[in-house]
């Protein structure tokens, strides 16, 4: 598929060109800690991202789904070995901007959203397919301003039928509850994240939305900023016939907290293989992950 994976790897230049003139000043030394500011200054800079935060830090934040963190990660999946051609799905940009606020001095509230440009092959033929614009889930996250060792969220998911062709989504308005916890001892982040959607509105030639979606990390810091991460995202679709709920990857990858030029970015690649697949229905064998995510630290007060 070179047409649409030049179309991503454009997209993601020119968002990384706009970071650049989004940041206003560099560091040489990526392992130090902000300067030491005046109440002045901090006043002035607290709006503004902190491009001084630590690798470490940064690492922490970016695998804590309710972290007090702005990060925009752009992803491309390709899932492989669909049905009895061998098809490709290629979601060629998948965008997922979390954005915290803050409600009061206890609860912050996260947003996430995901969307994707999808590439959907015709699995009954060898060739053809169609290619636009997904179903947007957006969540939203209640949380504690002030967590102890657990780290929490909960709050409302929804899936909006976007979808520009009909094959490309659900053609429902579905809605469902969210949950994430984790622990982060030491240089480990240990958590889960679960939610379910049921369909409530739509046309009633489609077929009702009654899925879940739960994703487990466990993720390991190492030196330089470099991290090894296991983030399967396991699905289950209770509407389906017996033996065809499930699809279960396996697998992990490796990532790292950088710099380009004056934005700080997560990098990471990953690769799962599904040890559970529906029995009757066409489905992949596994599934390469790439993403980039743009990072918007805030500066800590005082």
């Amino acid at each position: 598929m070179p047409r649409v994976t030049r179309v991503f790897f454009l997209a993601v230049l020119m968002l990384l060109g706009a970071t650049v003139a989004f940041a206003q000043e560099s560091d040489q030394d990526w392992n130090k800690e902000l300067d030491q500011e005046s109440p002045e200054q901090a006043k002035k800079e607290a709006e503004k991202p902190d491009t001084k935060a630590s690798a470490g830090d940064l690492a922490k934040a970016t695998q804590n789904p309710v972290a007090s963190l702005v990060s925009v990660p752009l992803q491309n999946l390709t899932d492989f070995n669909i049905g009895s051609f061998g098809r490709d799905r290629n979601t060629v940009i998948q965008f997922q901007p979390v954005v915290p606020f803050q409600l009061s001095e206890n609860w912050n509230l996260i947003t996430r959203t995901i969307g994707a440009l999808v590439y959907q092959p015709t699995i009954s033929r060898p060739q053809q397919g169609t290619f636009g614009f997904g179903d947007l889930n957006p969540s939203f996250f209640l949380s504690p301003a002030k967590p102890g060792k657990l780290i929490w969220g909960a709050g409302p998911t929804f899936l909006l039928p976007t979808a520009s062709d009909d094959v490309l989504g659900t053609g429902k308005l579905s809605i469902g509850p969210a949950i994430v916890a984790l622990v982060q001892p030491g240089k480990w982040t240990l958590g889960v994240l679960v939610n379910n959607l049921w369909s409530v509105a739509g046309p009633r030639g489609r077929l009702d939305v009654n899925s879940m979606t739960l994703q487990y990390f466990v993720n390991y810091n190492l030196k330089k900023g470099y991290y090894l991460t296991f983030a399967p995202i396991i699905t289950a679709n209770w509407n389906a016939p017996s033996g065809n709920a499930w699809l279960v990857p396996v697998g992990g990858g490796i990532g790292r907290i950088m710099r380009l030029g004056f934005q700080p970015v997560n990098v990471s690649v990953q690769a799962y293989g599904n040890a559970k697949r529906p029995d009757n229905l066409p489905s992949p064998t596994w599934q390469l992950k790439f993403q980039i995510a743009l990072l918007y630290p805030k500066r800590p007060k005082g």
